[in-house]
């Protein structure tokens, strides 16, 4: 809990962490500081950030768990690390919050905000499709498909498949405009209101073109901390209310208004739809028996020079349950992972982060109380049915 608790010089003043932001308060020594961070939770969140780190070669990791319904922040770690009672000996890469401090383009978990913002708008719904047979070309720029299926796909489909294609033809019928007003209102578009000091303020185009839109749709283009994706991804699926994150604990039974910033109608679209991926999609890695995870996974390429970086990798999962009746969210990145036998060689957020988020969600449920439940039941089946498919998806699938 070094970056969280923070340290203090050798007089006692905090220079860090909360020890930093709470340092009145604490010296004063009248009034405590609980926090909402628990420390069970946060053992199992590192250790599995440094399972991955380890497994994988990565450089670092980084890692949220979140009350979707109140904003209080349970565990946050980030490695490499270091010991706060000698913060001398932490060098640059450890002293620094990557889940606060860092700012990254996060690859495709921005689809989510793409698609929850075309159903919000109604410029698209479920029955929706987009021509994705071939590359998308404008200027000199071309936007591929990672799990081309050279088709027509639906929403539902091109959030199963990740397709950058597909999320790029749906954010034009929606326009910069009303892109912007979303992200803005989900609060990615500014530095987040949070008890730690050590906060990053989002990278966002200037000016905000067509093709900046179209990136954006699929999580290129624009930089922003993991805190504030865990914050606004809590916001899509628990009814549409975006809840600052906290660190300080709240009472028992305490319930913040928040602010409506989607329909609950798009909330429950969304909420399927992340499940859609766990189940056929590219995040099957990170179901967790019996707690019904939704998710979306994300693989972003960092920028070398003038030109992305194919090798150097940000793989991430940002995790919901129970997603029927979402409580806790649980985001993993794994800052440039290599892939291994394991892995068939790949280094991307469904091989990398949504294991690990699988882990952290069976370790941390049976602690919470949350009991699990019969995956297959009808009941559950009917609240999450969507149709995936298209006509011409429905025939593939039957030969």
């Amino acid at each position: 809990m070094s970056h969280v608790v923070g340290y203090v010089d050798v007089d006692g003043k905090g220079l860090g962490g909360m020890e930093r932001s709470f340092d009145e308060i604490l010296r004063d020594g009248e009034e405590p500081v609980e926090l909402s961070v628990d420390a069970r939770i946060q053992y199992i969140l590192r250790d599995e950030i440094a399972r991955a780190v380890t497994q994988f070669s990565a450089a670092g990791g980084m890692g949220i768990v979140m009350d979707v319904n109140t904003g209080e922040v349970l565990a946050l770690a980030s490695l490499p690390d270091f010991d706060p009672n000698q913060p001398v000996d932490a060098d640059s890469d450890a002293a620094r919050d990557q889940a606060t401090l860092g700012v990254y383009e996060m690859g495709s978990i921005f689809k989510i905000f793409n698609t929850a913002l075309a159903l919000e708008t109604r410029t698209a719904t479920l029955a929706s499709s987009y021509d994705a047979t071939k590359p998308l070309q404008i200027g000199r720029f071309t936007i591929h498909d990672d799990h081309a299926q050279r088709r027509w796909l639906t929403v539902p489909e091109i959030f199963e498949y990740s397709s950058n294609i597909g999320s790029a033809r749906m954010v034009l019928e929606v326009g910069i405009d009303r892109q912007k007003d979303f992200l803005g209102r989900l609060g990615l578009l500014k530095t987040p209101n949070f008890e730690l000091p050590e906060l990053g303020a989002p990278l966002v185009p200037s000016p905000w073109r067509e093709v900046n839109s179209m990136t954006i749709a699929f999580g290129h283009g624009i930089s922003v901390s993991p805190l504030q994706m865990a914050t606004a991804v809590s916001a899509v699926v628990n009814g549409g209310v975006l809840h600052h994150a906290t660190l300080i604990k709240r009472p028992a039974g305490y319930a913040p208004a928040g602010q409506q910033v989607l329909s609950a109608r798009t909330s429950e679209d969304l909420r399927r739809l992340l499940r859609l991926v766990v189940e056929h999609g590219t995040g099957k890695l990170a179901n967790a028996p019996g707690y019904l995870v939704g998710g979306k996974t994300g693989t972003a390429e960092k920028v070398s020079g003038k030109h992305y970086d194919r090798r150097e990798l940000l793989s991430s999962f940002i995790g919901v349950f129970p997603i029927t009746a979402p409580r806790y969210l649980v985001m993993i990145s794994v800052n440039q992972p290599h892939g291994n036998r394991e892995s068939a060689g790949f280094a991307t957020g469904g091989w990398v982060a949504a294991p690990s988020v699988a882990r952290v969600i069976g370790r941390m449920a049976p602690l919470l109380g949350i009991q699990p439940v019969d995956e297959d039941s009808p009941e559950i089946r009917r609240s999450l049915m969507v149709d995936s498919l298209s006509p011409q998806g429905r025939k593939l699938a039957a030969n």
